[in-house]
């Protein structure tokens, strides 16, 4: 059996050219594919290792959808950065912040993280400092377990 590695983020977009203009000049996306439809387009972009699959919304498409749930999203995109004053500086007016600048020092010294909407109301997230446990726990949540 192969390793399964991530692949990708796929987004509903109201505006897919204003998404894909967002995630190029404001958060270092670069276009990577671009599959041309009879009436729409899918746009691949990619950041480091991870990519983001954009589709313009389709208001009439039905909840259930053999790709997945019209309705159902992600809660949110997370992106790190070096200095998070710097990045929401960079942002500028395309930082519609919907919480935050927050501290996480009692957490990982360090950590701070803002959150903010992309031209879909999506909700990103922007860290600083965050760094893996070295040593995690390996207890799982109830729920979590077999």
């Amino acid at each position: 059996m192969s390793a399964m590695t991530f692949s990708h983020v796929a987004l509903n977009c109201r505006d897919l050219a204003a998404t894909e203009r967002f995630y190029q000049q404001h958060l270092g996306f670069q276009l990577v594919r671009r599959i041309d439809l009879e009436d729409s387009s899918i746009v691949f972009l990619r950041l480091g290792d991870v990519r983001l699959e954009l589709f313009q919304s389709q208001e009439d498409r039905p909840d259930e959808h053999s790709d997945g749930p019209a309705r159902v999203g992600v809660r949110h995109l997370a992106f790190q950065v070096d200095d998070l004053d710097t990045a929401l500086s960079r942002l500028g007016s395309a930082a519609q912040l919907t919480l935050g600048p927050l501290d996480f020092d009692s957490f990982i010294p360090g950590w701070r993280s803002a959150w903010l909407t992309d031209p879909d109301g999506r909700v990103i997230e922007i860290s600083q400092g965050y760094a893996d446990d070295p040593a995690p726990s390996s207890s799982l949540s109830k729920e979590a377990q077999p």
